[in-house]
């Protein structure tokens, strides 16, 4: 058998066992994880020498994290694991380990502090689940988890709206991809291209350099009728202030002009995800800003999200119905209120963070002939 035919049996193998852990309960789709990494697809996690005893703590990624998973939905796992001494006090460097089989990705816990600081919403999740979400959790993950407040700051406001921001642009270029007229497209683009310099200000709101204006006039491309154009100036702009900003003005223009024939049913699926997981964003920053705390799954709110999901506020010519950008428009109105109203410092609680950082490292060199008793006995059914 090739390489390739054992990949694939290999693939076919895991999605058979997964299925087997797949129990339809009312309200979505449950899967039994503790059971899943007792297979032989996770024997990795028992095995490698950075994970076994030494993972602080693991559990669900994406929808199951949510609880907006379907039947279809993938099965995806992210995790902490303490840094050995040999990272902390020798020339091993180890940031996370992924395996792309199982769609798993596990971030050594130096890292994961330093996406925590800059309030990451992709590694926030990991820290927002349920108690009960978790199939490991040692005493070492469970103290994470109870000082994970000291990583809250203002810095969700950029962090979570840029990518609530990026998630819009996904939704309104996917929606005008279907656009006959060249200039309607241009247009659109030219839209997007001003939401995300108006991202970029946000995230940057001393930005004084200069100026930038963008507008569609007669094309010099023969083939074209029209094009955007850009007139910019700057004064004593950092090279990296400005690769970043043509970084996400060139996203916007690369991810709207992929166009080719698409599944319609598959790509409104992919549609309605984007809206559901752009209203989810704002949700979670706003009981961050608000409350002060991290909720991944958002049981409370299943109902609208998962109707969102479902096609409920899409209408027949694939754009999104006035109660959407209504709903929309709220959570953005609550998320510039929180912003402007919320306890939180402006940075973290750096002192607080270094305390917990270096007890934590301390106890991964201390016990390391002992780590294995840092996590709960791997076998959830003992």
């Amino acid at each position: 058998m090739t390489a390739a035919g054992s990949f694939l049996l290999s693939v076919l193998c895991h999605w058979d066992k997964i299925g087997e852990r797949l129990e339809e309960r009312k309200g979505g789709w449950k899967m039994d994880f503790a059971g899943l990494i007792q297979t032989d697809e996770y024997e990795f996690l028992r095995t490698h020498r950075r994970l076994g005893k030494r993972i602080m703590l693991l559990g669900p990624g994406g929808s199951y994290a949510y609880g907006t998973n379907c039947e279809n939905s993938d099965i995806d796992l992210r995790g902490i694991t303490l840094n050995l001494p040999s990272d902390l006090i020798g020339l091993t460097a180890f940031e996370q380990y992924e395996d792309a089989n199982t769609d798993t990705v596990i971030y050594s816990f130096n890292k994961m502090v330093k996406l925590l600081l800059d309030c990451n919403p992709n590694t926030c999740e990991i820290l927002g689940l349920k108690k009960d979400q978790y199939v490991i959790l040692s005493p070492l993950g469970k103290e994470l988890l109870d000082n994970r407040k000291i990583f809250l700051s203002k810095r969700a406001i950029q962090s979570f709206g840029g990518y609530a921001g990026a998630q819009l642009r996904r939704l309104q270029n996917a929606i005008a991809r279907d656009s006959i007229s060249q200039r309607e497209r241009e247009r659109h683009i030219l839209n997007s291209v001003n939401h995300a310099l108006e991202d970029f200000n946000r995230r940057y709101e001393h930005f004084q350099k200069g100026k930038i204006r963008l507008y569609i006039d007669q094309a010099e491309n023969p083939q074209l009728d029209t094009e955007i154009f850009v007139d910019a100036h700057y004064n004593h702009l950092p090279l990296r202030d400005y690769e970043n900003m043509w970084s996400v003005m060139h996203s916007v223009v690369k991810d709207y002009d992929k166009i080719g024939k698409r599944n319609r049913k598959k790509d409104d699926n992919h549609l309605n995800k984007h809206a559901m997981h752009l209203i989810r964003l704002f949700m979670m920053a706003v009981d961050i800003l608000e409350k002060g705390e991290l909720l991944t799954w958002r049981g409370g709110d299943l109902d609208l999200l998962m109707k969102i999901r479902n096609g409920g506020f899409m209408e027949k010519d694939r754009r999104f119905c006035r109660e959407f950008y209504e709903i929309l428009g709220e959570y953005e109105k609550r998320l510039e209120q929180a912003a402007r109203e919320t306890i939180l410092p402006d940075n973290p609680d750096m002192e607080a963070v270094e305390a917990f950082v270096e007890r934590v490292n301390r106890a991964a060199i201390e016990e390391r002939e002992e780590s294995e008793s840092m996590g709960i006995p791997f076998s959830l059914s003992d």
